[in-house]
This record gives structure tokens, C-alpha cells and sequence, in this order.
């Protein structure tokens, strides 16, 4: 599997790195550069509920990753003035670490779940009727002594956070009063993101260095952050610290992120399709063998960026490169679109 200095995934950050880029982080609606639609719907929701002096709704954001969806349940949170809890869905492993979270909030607390598809299913069904009626249901005792109690919650409001909107069960997807998808950047965002982030660094960066910045981060801010980062790097050992036109290529070329934001991972994939597929269709499971990676990986991280711009087409059948690709890698077009067998 190969390092991927534009993979969206921060599990391997250091301490340090976190802490940097929670520096990055808006805190307020006006800070949040993008999201123009989500954010003017959520400003209207936050103002009737803290008109009406009631909790907010429930909020589901769904999205790829490295888009925001953390940072904005913050924005939420400050917004309302509320505290925020953050913790993830395999982090809660049983009902009772839950109800130890719910049990501990305040009216008006907001409870944040990142992958909140991945709670445990008997996790979820407790979330349904804290979620509906702010009552919790526990079970004290086992066997025939086994009683059920019934316990009051404040008032809270829980943001849920997912790559995969379709994995969550229904009854539980159908308890949020909001859901929103997060989308992709345009460069004149990303370019805007960028130029923050080098504020708020002391990072000296043109104009148009920050440009092919943009041009190259796959339309995520996250990753927009991480090549700015190494490309200070470059920058301080390779020149006077200030990022310019002929730095900032110099540094995505060493990197091996092209034109389009593609790093050798993906250029693998759409390779290993081109040349042991004919360019498809071909299923999901054969391509983790290919490229030696994760489905999950493949799923959530590689595959929406490349159908996003048009590389990778999802077909009943498989996944199948386009003409676009082909011409990308330097390859003659594909004459005919035969289906392949799927392995």
C-alpha cells in the first residue's frame, strides 16, 4: 500500500499535527470559507432555535472526507453557544459507555459522533429513543431479577458525522431533524482556504503558487492544509521560506501530486484497471486485490475524488475508467467499451 501524502484519513497524525490543524479550524460561520448553501441552512435553524430558546434539532453530515464535517459541528456549537462533546462511533463500544455520555450533558449540550455509522447495533437502538423523547432505557440488573428503568436526558442535540450516509440503519438516519451533505470545493474556495491557512502560519505564499495549491488538492481543504505544510518544508530548505509559481511546482512534482491531484495511488488504480480489465467494468473486491488496498479505503477515500472529476464511472457492473482518464495517463483512448467478465 502506498503513503499517500493526499489521503483525507488523519489516524497517523502526531499529537503535534493535531494540534495544528485544529488551530486551522473556523470557529464561526464567517470564518468557514465554502459550504454556502449548508451554511445558510443551518444559520436559519440555529436562529429559530435559539429564538424559541429550545434545543437544535438532530444534524447528519455526510460527505467524503477532509470536508469539514468535524469543524462545522464546532461552527454549530459556538454558534449556539453550546458545549460540544466529540467522541466516534467504534470509541463507544457498549450501551453503558452511551449513557455515560448522554447522562453527563447539559440542556443545550451538543454530542458529536464522528463515523457514527460504525456504532455497535445494540449502541444505536439505545440512541433512538434519547434521540426522539430524551429518555434513556437501561436494563439494571441480569437474568430474571432484570428490571428496566427509564431516565431523563437534557435537552441535547446530537450532530452525527459519516462517509457512508447509506450504512446507517433507517430508524436511525430518520431521527435526524437535518441532513446535510458536505460537497466538494471549487478552487476559487479552495484557493481562498489556502490563503487563510498561510495567514494564520505566517506562511508567505503568491498568489499564484496559491492557485496551483488549490488546483492540486483535490477540492478538500483538508489536504489543502497538509500540501501547504509540506510545501512550506520545501520551501524553507530550498529557497528563503517564501512560497512562489516555480517552489510551489517544484514541491507537488517531488510529492508526485499532477496536474489533477493525483498521487501514484491513484494512478495505480486507474492503471491496474486499464491494463488487467481493459478499463472495465470490473468489481470492487478484484481492484483491493490489484492495488493491495482496502475496500473501505478504496470506497470512501479514492474512488468519489476520481468519479468527482470524472475519471471512474460506478456501473452496475463494476467500476470502469473513462476516455478522460486514459488521456490523462497518456494512453490511447479506448476504442470500445465491451464489458469484461467480473472476477
Amino acid at each position: 500500500m502506498i503513503e499517500r501524502i493526499v489521503g483525507a484519513a488523519v489516524q497517523d497524525e502526531t499529537p503535534e499535527e493535531q494540534e495544528l490543524e485544529n488551530k486551522l479550524r473556523p470557529h464561526n460561520f464567517e470564518s468557514y470559507i465554502g459550504q454556502d448553501r449548508l451554511k445558510q441552512n443551518l444559520q436559519l435553524a440555529i436562529t429559530a432555535a435559539k429564538k424559541r430558546g429550545e434545543a437544535l434539532d438532530h444534524v447528519l453530515l455526510y460527505g467524503p472526507p477532509g470536508l469539514g464535517k468535524t469543524t462545522m459541528a464546532s461552527v454549530i456549537a459556538n454558534e449556539m453557544g453550546a458545549q460540544i462533546r466529540i467522541t466516534s462511533g467504534p470509541a463507544i463500544e457498549r450501551a453503558g459507555d452511551l449513557a455515560s455520555l448522554l447522562t453527563n450533558l447539559q440542556d443545550g449540550d451538543i454530542l458529536f459522533i464522528d463515523e457514527i455509522h460504525r456504532l455497535h447495533r445494540s449502541v444505536e437502538e439505545v440512541l433512538y429513543s434519547a434521540m426522539e423523547d430524551y429518555k434513556l432505557d437501561i436494563i439494571l440488573g441480569k437474568g430474571p431479577s432484570a428490571r428496566s428503568m427509564r431516565l431523563d436526558l437534557p435537552q441535547f442535540t446530537l450532530i452525527g458525522a459519516t462517509t457512508r450516509a447509506g450504512a446507517l440503519a433507517a430508524p436511525l438516519r430518520d431521527r435526524f431533524g437535518h441532513t446535510h451533505r458536505l460537497e466538494f470545493y471549487s478552487n476559487e474556495h479552495m484557493q481562498q482556504v489556502i490563503a487563510r491557512a498561510a495567514g494564520i502560519l505566517d506562511i508567505k505564499i503568491h498568489e499564484p503558487a496559491a492557485l496551483k495549491l488549490a488546483e492540486r488538492s483535490r477540492q478538500t481543504p483538508r489536504i489543502a492544509n497538509r500540501l501547504l505544510k509540506r510545501v512550506r518544508d520545501y520551501a524553507d530548505v530550498n529557497g528563503d521560506g517564501i512560497i512562489d509559481l516555480p517552489i510551489s511546482t517544484k514541491a507537488l512534482d517531488l510529492l508526485e501530486v499532477d496536474e489533477l491531484g493525483l498521487d501514484p495511488a491513484d494512478r495505480m488504480l486507474l492503471s491496474a484497471i486499464i491494463e488487467s480489465y481493459d478499463g472495465g467494468p470490473v468489481g470492487v473486491e478484484t481492484i483491493a486485490a490489484l492495488t493491495a488496498e482496502e475496500r473501505s479505503t478504496i470506497e470512501d477515500f479514492i474512488e468519489p475524488y476520481l468519479m468527482q472529476i470524472g475519471l471512474l464511472e460506478r456501473t452496475p457492473r463494476g467500476r470502469k475508467v473513462t476516455n478522460k482518464a486514459y488521456v490523462h495517463l497518456g494512453r490511447p483512448p479506448k476504442q470500445s467499451s465491451g464489458d469484461v467478465n467480473l472476477v
